[in-house]
């Protein structure tokens, strides 16, 4: 899908990011997979309908690849694909990472091989609506990990004070992916990049980033490597651009 100064890629991102132009882009908000699920390899290599169950249920959405990674090829994985995004990104653009608490040390350490300055963690509370477990503590709790790339990011940035924790439950009508996050989450953490900005999203999913970056007036460029998310992050753009009464954008096929 392509807007005039807006476009969702299908394919493997690796390949994707190395054609984009260098120093393009003013952010790089994503939720990779986290190839997480579970305390061992045999675990994490189980598919993701089977990792992340909901309520004691299997989750109904569809499948999706790159969940199968044990730790050191994750840990590789992510630095060459955050090592391009360092390239396409300019001085002192924002960098934010989800993950869950099983690969927060590694996505703090990968940020950081790649280039980029490691800036805090910010925790996503999903509220006490998560599924309980007896005798432990409700595992309420995502991560972003975030920083900044070559250079400072100066106080001068006009950008307001932002959350340190940001509060919101999933709403099963706002749920499009198996792992997707809620659209009014990633409103608040797209506001990270500064005004009219252009935002990337190597890992797109059903496309919360984008339809949040938006909703909130910047610019960005997606990839999806499955097919059935690439096409409900297609679907749901274009749903939200016939909202207006008058088209900001004209959408042409697809490119692959």
């Amino acid at each position: 899908m392509t807007t005039t100064s807006n476009t969702l890629y299908r394919g493997d991102s690796l390949q994707i990011l190395t054609g984009l132009e260098a120093v393009s882009f003013d952010a790089l908000i994503t939720d990779p997979p986290y190839s997480s699920g579970g305390l061992h390899i045999g675990a994490r290599q189980r598919p993701a309908s089977e990792k992340y169950p909901q309520g004691g249920q299997k989750l109904i959405y569809s499948e999706f690849e790159g969940e199968n990674r044990d730790q050191r090829s994750q840990g590789y994985w992510m630095t060459l694909w955050l090592s391009e995004c360092y390239r396409l990104l300019r001085d002192g653009a924002p960098v934010c990472l989800f993950s869950d608490w099983r690969q927060l040390p590694l996505t703090t350490d990968v940020l950081q091989a790649a280039g980029f300055t490691w800036r805090g963690v910010l925790p996503w509370d999903k509220t006490e609506g998560v599924r309980p477990q007896l005798g432990r503590f409700r595992n309420q709790a995502e991560y972003i990990v975030w920083g900044g790339s070559k250079g400072n990011m100066p106080g001068t940035r006009l950008v307001p004070v932002l959350p340190g924790v940001i509060r919101e439950p999933i709403r099963r009508a706002d749920k499009h992916h198996m792992t997707g996050k809620p659209t009014e989450v990633m409103r608040q953490v797209v506001r990270i990049c500064e005004p009219g900005g252009r935002i990337l999203d190597p890992f797109a999913g059903s496309g919360t980033t984008l339809v949040a970056a938006e909703l909130e007036g910047y610019a960005w460029t997606g990839c999806e490597l499955t097919e059935h998310y690439h096409q409900v992050a297609a679907d749901r753009l274009r749903a939200l651009d016939s909202q207006f009464t008058s088209p900001r954008r004209s959408t042409v096929p697809n490119p692959v």
